[in-house]
């Protein structure tokens, strides 16, 4: 049968060589050391030793870096090692349980379907990612490649003698997005039958609302959405309050106004906090001392002590906030159940009147406040008076009280000055830099830390959106490492929000160790990958463009019904940005430190020993699970 021209559109490896042993080389290679002092001729490392040069076209003999440079990529790598782990199975008699997106077919259904012939195919998708464990198929959880390759079958565009398996397809991703990261715009690459001119609508009736195929592009037959990718575009939305100063009374803020006053840059650091300098005392005035003045006197001093004294320990505040980092002896999948478990808190049960005067005070953590209390609060002293009812009535008080504090900080408006700090931080990103502050598992010298941001930029309007500024960032980058873009927006964040010189992200890219939170995945969103080299080759060859033109009413709409509105609902359900600047503003450690004006050095000073475990002289930092363009989990 005659393929079909190149420009349709429709819308509506081998094994890894392993590294030689010792026992592998040439006698020659295998000199011993002189016994005597010092190292002789034939000592490995003298220079005049005997390297046996001559035997180096043996493919075994080659030394560690040239091994390394064709060990091939991550994801074959990845592959040839599951596909060893499924024969062993199979060798041992080990029963192997079929992928949740395999679909069966017997074997008189295979034979009796009419064969047709395959294309290699661009798909551009978008997608909400709630409720999905990421981007990357996954043999036990459900996942935005398993949804589709399953409408792929039931649409028929897929054979039913490929359904049990996508790598017989050959499913390539674009980029791989992380758990609860959406995508406006990605890219499947694979071999589909697009015969019918219907395929597209008919794969979208098998999918979920919150998954969408744009469209279908014929391309070549070496094409690939990952390794053609040139560059990808995301955006992330963050609340405008992210970017409030720390509570004067919170460790963090009190550490602030502390470490500048030693370093002599006290007036520095008002003058970079000017905007905001009135924001925690009109607050208090306006919602905490009213409401304090409607408590029965008996319970004010539970309520306050409790306010102010009974947040959480430092440890508890240490294990709620995620660093994005993990020593050597964590085990992963271990660590996320912590965190997940830590940061949850309590659903509120009932909602604030808009006309009920409360709100955070200056004399507590107010960000602190966004918890609802991990224990009941303690019974008076002597428990068998009869006071039974005064834990109820603190609590209730601390929830309203909780509650209200959101109301404020959800009120605040960024003024201009505060959005131009904003950009100029973010406009010392683009270019080539080591990130490696802005992952895990790296150093300054690793060559693959070095990543090229192209733009970094603030939407010049915010958002409102249920009486919530909202501020659209977005990053334009080559190539993006775990975590990366939350962190550079967390960094961003910290800095304003702790009146930081403008220095120090670039000091970032500097050997320092830095512990950088990364910001929630809640906000993070794919705009589209760019296939900017490949489409120009292609334009002189007939090809259709792989890209999202003809789409952007439909992404746009997609956007704000399955991504915007899941964003905010969700964030107005969990407070997921409330919870993780309050655990940074109460985190009793030096670890965040070099946000005062004394920078590094307030670290050094602290020898605080979470800094020595996690980000320790020794450095003891693995990498996670990845799941970005680069197999390094997350924001590909």
């Amino acid at each position: 049968m005659e393929a079909p021209s190149n420009t349709s559109t429709i819308s509506n490896t081998p094994a890894m060589e392993q590294p030689p042993s010792l026992t592998e080389l040439p006698p020659s290679s295998q000199a011993t050391p002189s016994p005597a002092r010092g190292r002789g001729r034939d000592h490995p490392k003298s220079r005049g030793a005997t390297r046996g040069r001559g035997d180096r076209k043996n493919r075994h003999d080659v030394g560690r870096s040239e091994w390394a440079r064709k060990s091939g990529d991550r994801r074959a790598r990845n592959d040839a090692a599951q596909e060893s782990a499924k024969r062993q199975r199979l060798d041992d008699g080990t029963p192997v349980r079929k992928p949740v997106y395999a679909v069966d077919f017997s074997k008189e259904e295979i034979e009796g379907e009419e064969r047709r012939p395959k294309r290699k195919v661009a798909v551009m998708i978008g997608y909400s990612g709630s409720g999905y464990k990421g981007m990357q198929l996954n043999d036990k959880e459900k996942t935005i490649e398993g949804d589709l390759f399953k409408a792929f079958v039931a649409a028929g565009a897929v054979s039913k003698a490929n359904a049990d398996d996508p790598k017989k397809s050959a499913l390539v991703r674009c980029a791989r997005t992380d758990k609860g990261v959406h995508a406006a715009g990605n890219v499947i690459s694979m071999k589909l039958i697009i015969e019918d001119p219907d395929i597209v609508q008919k794969i979208n009736e098998n999918l979920s609302p919150q998954i969408r195929v744009w469209g279908i592009v014929r391309t070549n037959s070496s094409f690939s959405a990952y390794q053609m990718c040139d560059s990808r575009i995301y955006e992330y939305l963050i609340p405008s309050h992210c970017f409030l100063p720390p509570h004067p009374e919170s460790y963090l803020g009190k550490k602030l106004v502390e470490l500048a006053a030693e370093a002599g840059d006290l007036g520095g650091y008002r003058q970079r906090q000017e905007e905001v300098a009135t924001f925690w005392d009109e607050t208090e005035e306006q919602y905490i001392k009213p409401f304090l003045e409607t408590l029965d006197p008996s319970i004010r001093p539970l309520v306050l002590n409790a306010l102010y004294h009974n947040a959480s320990t430092e440890e508890e505040e240490g294990k709620r906030l995620d660093l994005g980092t993990r020593s050597v002896n964590d085990d992963p999948t271990t660590q996320d159940q912590k965190t997940t478990k830590a940061i949850q808190t309590e659903r509120p049960t009932h909602k604030v009147e808009e006309n009920t005067a409360i709100s955070p005070s200056t004399r507590s953590d107010p960000d602190s406040l966004t918890h609802e209390p991990q224990e009941p609060t303690p019974a008076p002293p002597n428990p068998t008076e009869p006071a039974l009812q005064q834990p109820s009535a603190v609590e209730t008080a601390l929830r309203t009280l909780r509650h209200a504090l959101i109301t404020a900080k959800n009120s605040y408006r960024l003024p201009p000055t505060r959005l131009s700090r904003i950009s100029s931080f973010l406009a010392l990103y683009p270019g080539t830099h080591p990130f490696h502050n802005y992952t895990i598992g790296k150093t300054a010298r690793d060559p693959s830390a070095k990543r090229i941001i192209k733009s970094f930029t603030l939407a010049p309007t915010p958002i409102i959106i249920n009486d919530t500024e909202w501020l659209s960032l977005t990053v334009h980058g080559q190539s993006f490492m775990m975590h990366q873009i939350r962190k550079m927006v967390s960094m961003a964040a910290l800095v304003v929000r702790s009146g930081c010189p403008v220095g120090r992200v670039l000091e970032s890219y500097g050997p320092a160790r830095m512990v950088v939170p990364k910001a929630p995945g809640l906000g993070l969103l794919l705009e589209r990958p760019v296939f900017e080299s490949y489409n120009a080759k292609g334009r002189g060859e007939g090809r259709a463009e792989v890209g999202f033109g003809g789409w952007e009413d439909a992404m746009g709409d997609f956007k704000q019904r399955e991504i915007y509105e899941r964003i905010w609902r969700e964030e107005e359900r969990d407070r997921t940005f409330h919870v993780m600047f309050s655990n940074i503003d109460n985190l009793k450690s030096t670890q965040l430190l070099y946000l005062s004006s004394k920078g590094m050095a307030a670290c050094d000073e602290g020898g605080d020993a979470g800094v020595a475990e996690t980000h320790g002289r020794k450095g003891l930092v693995v990498e996670g699970e990845s799941e970005d363009e680069d197999g390094e989990p997350e924001d590909g």
